[in-house]
């Protein structure tokens, strides 16, 4: 049983930066597709960026250029840096690593807010 646990999220003005960071338990995250989803109030889960084992990674269109996923294998932690943040990204953002099966965290808030 692989456990995830996310932190790093609060309440940061429009503008600002936050660095989300998902730690994972286990000996083989290496191998596992990591990724990062949002719910906001109202609206379905949605993807906002996933890193491959290999380091390839992919983002939705309305965080590209602005969020950055990372991942450090040694620390078995997943990082999204989130930039230039904007009132709409206010969400409930989730970790989720892939192998075999899904895990999911507990998920973090995140609200961006004057």
């Amino acid at each position: 049983q692989v456990q995830l646990v996310e932190s790093g999220g609060g309440l940061v003005q429009p503008g600002g930066s936050l660095r989300l960071s998902c730690a994972a338990s286990g000996n083989i995250f290496r191998l596992y597709t990591m990724g990062w989803y949002r719910q906001a109030p109202g609206k379905q889960r949605e993807l906002v960026a996933t890193i491959q084992p290999g380091g390839s990674t992919n983002y939705a269109d309305s965080v590209k250029g602005r969020f950055t996923i990372s991942r450090d294998n040694a620390k078995n932690t997943v990082y999204l840096q989130m930039n230039s943040l904007k009132p709409e990204d206010t969400a409930v953002y989730y970790c989720k690593g892939s192998y075999s099966r899904e895990y999911w965290g507990q998920g973090t808030q995140v609200t961006v807010s004057s």
